[in-house]
């Protein structure tokens, strides 16, 4: 856990003059940490530096840049604490300010490592000066370099025949040092980092591991190039901040480092159509199809992580908003409830009112207690006039909802849309006894903050592709496509019966509102809702039922079922829709009943760009033709 003071930079530092890095560090027992905090980012923000100091009460680190003044104005202010005397900064130039803010932080440990028993403070390994590293290289003596930084900063540059330690991150290097040869314990070793504050805890480490001759080379590879150059070594040194890296004249290189995976990325791999800025490079670039799987894989796990339990499956509190539309207006509560939502009782809603679960929605609650009207008493009358607008509240306490499938299956995602094969029983809004167990409520969780458009609808016990969009600006382009009746939609359908042709269609009008158990139901023509569904026969099966293709001209609610239904052909499953002319009531299903055999097989519309593009969702077994 750490805390910190920041101060952002709105640009780099004014004029020519060059800029001085300064890296350094020191491992002092200190305490105080807070108000040395304080004073020392006061002081740094005084002088105008930018850059990381962090404290710990193992010592202090700290990579800071300002101009020349600045900086020995601050490196006096830290060598005024006794504690802090004795810190010795390397130095480097650059033509630009290099960090974007100042940032103090307090940390457990000042460079991250997490052993017991290593406390550089007490004890590190001998120091080998830069000279006499290159002394010892120049004479050829038998030593061997380790080099005990990360693989990406090892690729980058390093010593001449210097030992990889394939680490990821430096809290690896104990496991690293398991893996090295058992012969390299007797015989000398050195090693080495950026700057070598790394060495201070990686030497003692390997001195408790066996190893017999381990020195430090002291500051590390930038003080190794400050007093020596670049003999013996080849390419260019990864430093953390802006600049990248540094070449053995410790000038900044064109290296860049890549915004999406952090790998270094070289003036070569930039020239590569694999490089992005911001986006990709080599390390990381996939083919678009890559990139979708992965992207899809991610969203598995989510949706899988979020319905191993189903949300909605712990009682909680729930409260239902009942918004009256102007249709509704003048009519008594009970009768609006009634028509409102028909698949619940009307004994139900009286039953409701009376345990006073049908309250005034909580805007018009807050403004009763403000004292502008008397407040209504509970239970309310069934009888009282709704107006349009008002808002009422069901209260749900201990909500546990049915079970549904919460096998969402994703099958295309971009920047615009999101495609879907949605499972079946699974309601797409909450409604009735349905909330978190829904469609809407699962997609919010997986793309908070983002809550993706739903242009389109399925049936809860529908399954099938569907299309959501990710901004609402998409939504105003996709939507109107439905609407307008140009989107091509294909749906499978097991029936019962065996329809005498093997094409036929359906025009029968349907009511504009749902009726009792919440159906659409067939009326005259002028009478409802115009539609049309064009349908095809796939395969007549032994069994008394058939696979259908059913292609929707219109839009309406429950058109196919209600048609096939109106023909003498019923979906199989079909809670509302019945064999012999019956009806039901159109509710969820349950997991462990027998599906509704409706499936959305493919949807054909146009992106954002104009294109048209074509989604399938896979059949269910019982859409599977007998071949």
């Amino acid at each position: 856990m750490s805390s910190a003071i920041s101060s952002e930079c709105t640009s780099d530092v004014p004029g020519a003059e060059s800029i001085v890095n300064i890296s350094c560090y020191l491992f002092v027992p200190l305490d105080n940490l807070a108000e040395r905090r304080a004073t020392i980012y006061q002081k740094a923000e005084q002088l105008g530096l930018r850059g990381t100091v962090l404290l710990s009460s193992e010592g202090i680190n700290l990579f800071v840049a300002a101009r020349r003044e600045a900086i020995d104005q601050f490196v006096a202010f830290l060598r005024s604490d006794p504690a802090l005397a004795e810190l010795q900064p390397k130095e480097s130039v650059s033509e630009y300010q290099p960090f974007n803010r100042m940032l103090v932080k307090i940390r457990q440990e000042i460079i991250a490592f997490g052993v017991d028993g290593v406390d550089p403070i007490r004890k590190t390994s001998p120091k080998l000066p830069a000279r006499e590293l290159r002394k010892w290289l120049d004479e050829g003596r038998r030593v061997h370099l380790l080099d005990v930084r990360n693989d990406y900063e090892y690729d980058l540059g390093t010593f001449d025949n210097a030992i990889r330690m394939d680490l990821d991150h430096f809290r690896n290097f104990p496991a690293a040092v398991d893996r090295l040869p058992e012969e390299l314990k007797n015989e000398p070793v050195v090693m080495f980092c950026t700057g070598g504050i790394r060495c201070e805890k990686a030497g003692p480490y390997m001195e408790q591991a066996g190893f017999q001759q381990v020195y430090q080379l002291d500051g590390g590879i930038l003080k190794y190039f400050e007093e020596v150059g670049g003999e013996h070594y080849h390419g260019e040194c990864f430093v953390f901040d802006q600049r990248v890296a540094v070449d053995p004249a410790l000038k900044e290189t064109p290296t860049t480092q890549c915004y999406a995976c952090q790998a270094v990325v070289t003036p070569e791999e930039q020239a590569s159509p694999k490089y992005v800025a911001g986006k990709s490079c080599p390390s990381c670039y996939l083919e678009p199809e890559q990139r979708l799987a992965r992207q899809l894989n991610l969203r598995q796990q989510q949706v899988e992580q979020l319905t191993a339990t189903l949300p909605g499956s712990q009682p909680y509190f729930n409260s239902r908003p009942l918004n009256v539309p102007e249709r509704f207006a003048g009519f008594t509560l009970i009768d609006f409830l009634a028509a409102w939502h028909p698949q619940v009782t009307r004994e139900e809603w009286l039953q409701r009112i009376q345990d006073s679960l049908i309250v005034p929605g909580i805007r018009h609650r807050r403004r009763l207690r403000g004292g502008k009207q008397p407040a209504e008493t509970l239970p309310l009358s069934p009888d009282r006039i709704v107006r349009e607008g008002e808002r009422f509240d069901n209260l749900l306490p201990g909500t546990v909802e049915p079970d549904v499938n919460g096998a969402i299956r994703f099958l295309y995602e971009d920047e615009h849309l999101i495609v879907i094969s949605k499972p079946a029983p699974l309601p797409m809004h909450a409604s009735g006894r349905f909330n978190r167990n829904t469609l809407r409520y699962l997609i919010n969780q997986i793309y908070y903050p983002e809550r993706p458009h739903m242009v389109h609808r399925l049936d809860a016990n529908t399954s099938g592709v569907l299309v959501l969009c990710r901004r609402q600006w998409v939504a105003r382009m996709i939507q109107p496509q439905f609407e307008n009746r140009t989107v091509a939609k294909t749906y499978v359908a097991k029936v019962h019966g065996h329809p005498p042709d093997d094409q036929f269609s359906c025009d029968h009008s349907l009511s504009a509102d749902a009726q009792e158990g919440g159906l659409r139901l067939i009326v005259p023509t002028g009478e409802g809702d115009s539609a049309l569904t064009r349908f095809e026969v796939l395969q007549r099966l032994d069994d008394g039922t058939s696979l259908v293709l059913a292609f929707p001209i219109t839009g309406r609610t429950n058109q196919i079922r209600a048609h096939l239904w109106s023909l003498g052909f019923p979906v199989c499953g079909d809670p509302a829709y019945l064999q012999n002319g019956k009806t039901g009531t159109n509710h969820s299903l349950l997991p462990s009943e027998p599906p509704m055999c409706l499936h959305a097989d493919s949807i054909r519309l146009k992106n954002v760009s104009g294109e048209q593009c074509t989604f399938s969702a896979p059949r269910p077994q019982w859409a599977v033709i007998d071949l």
